[in-house]
């Protein structure tokens, strides 16, 4: 029996992970730990530690290191914190895991890994090799790659990019998104359900939003939240469903004007802290389009037909496919592009991330290796 742990700082990450941890979690080859950090424990974020027991999971070790402030002096105070608390923990259980993945490029999942590197904790990344220049967090991805010996990448070019920053082609997997294999697992909510369970009618037209600070230029974030405060305000024949932003530089930048929304509104725009995996993917499913600046629009909109209005500079670098539209966060653009949508409301393109059995081959790889 293999001993693996996961890092997860947050609902974005562990809605990734879904798939693999199902995976873990049903063959007796692997004993599976899962390390609980960051928003998960963070009740202003919703408290998602709850949606990983409900969905079946015991958590191993809940680490407790996030601030409530979101300036540059709370993210790196918060980085720190992080970092001191995982000096501890690895020194407590250096020895107890074969191998500790990690995913992504958030400022705390870098902390944890950073305090790994002078114990020697084995780490395997998820989506390395990636590029958003609009955000501060291609400084952390890279850096949690060079901390990593195995490295799962989701496409050709960012395996290209990982063995550049590794200066060697050993241990990259160019395996797909992981998060596409919820397409085949998750079990997507009827309309019915949907409504029963957040009072939302997905009957009627609907954007589907999620806008994250851009961290490159943290002061423009509220002009960005006023301009597309006042664009939502005006699509009068949709409903909007927010998802609210993660704890970045100035997200409660945005965060407080999309919380006034609703009542500007008359509750035709609804704001939600966590829809939860099958509540999200329900929510793309069987809204018109999406709107904002989140990966999940980049790499898994795609694969449910689905058009992207991707706003600003956040995910500039990142692969794409066809359905993404790139444009700045102004009003008559945005316009614009909502009209071209309705003329051909179904993208009918590929999925550049997607690939088939992910979590199945991670695995597999895993028992070769390990």
């Amino acid at each position: 029996m293999k001993r693996v742990a996961i890092l997860t700082s947050s609902r974005a990450d562990y809605g990734i992970y879904l798939p693999l941890l199902n995976a873990f979690k049903q063959d007796a080859y692997f004993d599976l730990k899962i390390i609980a950090f960051g928003t998960h424990l963070s009740p202003f974020h919703g408290y998602t530690l709850n949606q990983i027991i409900k969905d079946g999971f015991e958590v191993s070790y809940q680490i407790e290191s996030m601030l409530a402030g979101d300036t540059a002096n709370a993210i790196s105070t918060t980085m720190a914190l992080t970092a001191l608390k995982f000096a501890d923990f690895w020194r407590d259980h250096q020895h107890n895991f074969d191998l500790v993945f990690c995913l992504g490029d958030r400022y705390e999942m870098f902390a944890a890994v950073t305090a790994g590197i002078s114990f020697n904790i084995p780490f395997a990344h998820l989506h390395g090799g990636e590029k958003t220049l609009g955000a501060i967090d291609n400084i952390f991805r890279h850096a949690i790659t060079l901390a990593s010996k195995y490295h799962f990448v989701s496409c050709e070019a960012h395996a290209k990019r990982v063995s550049e920053l590794i200066e060697s082609d050993k241990n990259i997997f160019n395996i797909g998104s992981l998060s596409l294999d919820n397409l085949k697992t998750l079990q997507i909510l009827s309309k019915e359900e949907f409504f029963a369970r957040f009072g939302v009618d997905l009957n009627q037209p609907t954007i589907l939003v999620t806008v994250h600070p851009e961290t490159i230029f943290p002061e423009e974030n509220f002009a960005h939240a006023d301009e597309l405060a006042k664009t939502l305000l005006g699509l009068e024949n949709y409903q909007v469903l927010i998802t609210l932003p993660n704890a970045d530089t100035n997200g409660s930048v945005i965060r407080s004007r999309f919380m006034q929304l609703p009542a500007e509104s008359n509750q035709r725009i609804r704001c939600y802290e966590n829809l939860g995996s099958q509540g999200y993917f329900t929510a793309m499913k069987y809204c018109a389009f999406l709107l904002g600046n989140t990966s999940s629009g980049i790499i898994e909109a795609a694969s449910f037909s689905k058009w992207v209005i991707n706003l600003g500079n956040r995910q500039e670098g990142r692969q794409q496919s066809d359905n993404t539209l790139n444009i700045p966060f102004e009003e008559e653009k945005i316009l614009q592009m909502i009209n071209k949508i309705e003329q051909c409301p179904d993208y009918l393109g590929t999925n550049v991330y997607f690939k088939t059995n992910v979590a199945k081959k991670i695995l597999t790889i895993l028992k070769e290796k390990l």
